[in-house]
């Protein structure tokens, strides 16, 4: 049996060495690749902002509905034809403005009829007073005669029985001024209720002219002019009061501790802005908080209160809502645009002397606007990046747009 020998010269390990050489080669060009890519690839143009020191406010974001600080349902309190309507469709009217007309012709007899009434009672009562005035007149004289007869009777200048009979007379008289005030108590009740009922005609005569009770806008005309309507029977239109308003949120459950705490310390501030808008936030009041949180939601009810004196918010619009509880003196802040997320969390690019960027890591504070607060990783003063992210390496050349 024959063996076969597999050479392995000289010549054989120079090729082993070459290979190798060329792997080591080959993974020492792949180690340097990224910073050598870096160092070669041209400057990223990018925008800087330095960090600054200033007060930040600690604010809660949410969303908001409008609405009116008061509404108020108009209805009829009396019934009649609606004559005139006084206003148009979504008016805006002041307290005490005309807006409906009821025919006044049935309301105006009404009171013609109770002041007839009045007008005779008080007649009754002065023939009253009169007939009081004369038997109180009789019953003084009878009183005296009767007087003078008993002290004459006792001289035996009259009889006993002319005394008793001056005495019975007086006696009727004394009654018949008794009749005459309880005559007179009844007339005055009678009068009372008579000017009860010409109060309430005319009331109800006033009524008639339906006025706005509060300044605010319409809505829909509901009964239009010619019908006829009853009393408290149908709505004639609504009006909301929208200057101010009231804006409704909610807060989280674990945000109510910290709401409690700030409360004592004034009202606090809340604004709000149309969603999406970059116009500048309106600036209200927190008017009331919920006594109860909702156990189906989790959340704890909140109203602010607007001017809105431009009436830029109308009932029932979706508003952004940021409610201010505190302020954090001397934080490092930064533009929040400059903020970035990655697997181990938000980093910033921070732009260093030689013209390159370094990726840090931070920790993130409170928000306001467009602006943030860096709890660590960025020191006042050095200079993040705020446009041009998406091109940038730590490492990476960079160049200021200007």
């Amino acid at each position: 049996m024959q063996r076969k020998h597999t050479s392995c010269g000289p010549g054989a390990g120079l090729y082993l060495i070459l290979g190798a050489a060329g792997l080591a080669l080959a993974g020492c060009s792949a180690k340097s690749a990224t910073p050598a890519a870096a160092a070669s690839a041209p400057a990223a143009p990018v925008r800087v902002a330095a960090a600054v020191v200033q007060s930040m406010p600690v604010e809660l974001r949410t969303i908001g509905s409008v609405e009116a600080f008061s509404t108020i349902t108009v209805k009829s309190q009396v019934g009649g034809v609606l004559n005139k309507v006084h206003f148009t469709e979504g008016d805006a009217v002041r307290s005490g403005q005309l807006l409906f007309q009821i025919d006044t012709r049935p309301f105006e007899q009404a009171v013609r009829q109770a002041e007839a009434t009045l007008a005779r009672d008080q007649a009754v009562l002065k023939q009253t007073e009169a007939t009081l005035a004369k038997d109180q007149a009789q019953h003084k004289y009878y009183e005296a005669q009767a007087r003078r007869y008993e002290e004459l009777a006792k001289e035996g200048v009259f009889s006993k029985e002319q005394a008793d009979q001056t005495r019975t007379e007086a006696s009727a008289r004394q009654e018949a001024v008794r009749a005459d005030l309880a005559t007179l108590e009844s007339i005055n009740a009678t009068l009372r209720a008579d000017q009860a009922a010409l109060d309430r005609a005319k009331l109800d005569l006033a009524y008639c002219s339906i006025k706005s009770p509060i300044d605010g806008r319409t809505g829909s005309i509901l009964v239009k002019q010619g019908n006829l309507v009853k009393a408290t029977d149908v709505e004639l239109v609504t009006i909301r009061q929208i200057q101010p308003v009231y804006v409704t949120f909610a807060i989280a459950e674990k945000h109510v501790s910290n709401l409690r705490s700030r409360m004592g310390g004034g009202q606090l501030l809340v604004k709000a802005a149309e969603q999406g808008s970059k116009e500048t936030s309106a600036e209200g009041t927190l008017a009331f908080i919920e006594n109860t949180v909702d156990e189906a939601t989790g959340t704890l009810k909140l109203k602010a209160k607007f001017t809105n004196s431009t009436a830029k918010f109308w009932p029932g619009q979706i508003l952004d809502v940021t409610l201010r509880l505190a302020e954090t003196p001397n934080a490092v802040v930064v533009p929040s645009k400059s903020l970035q997320t990655g697997q181990s969390g938000d980093f910033v690019y921070v732009m260093k002397d030689d013209g390159t960027v370094e990726s840090r890591n931070v920790k993130v504070g409170a928000r306001s606007g467009d602006l943030v607060a860096l709890e660590s990783g960025v020191q006042a003063g050095e200079k993040v990046v705020t446009e041009g992210q998406l091109r940038l390496t730590s490492g990476s050349k960079v160049r200021l747009l200007s």
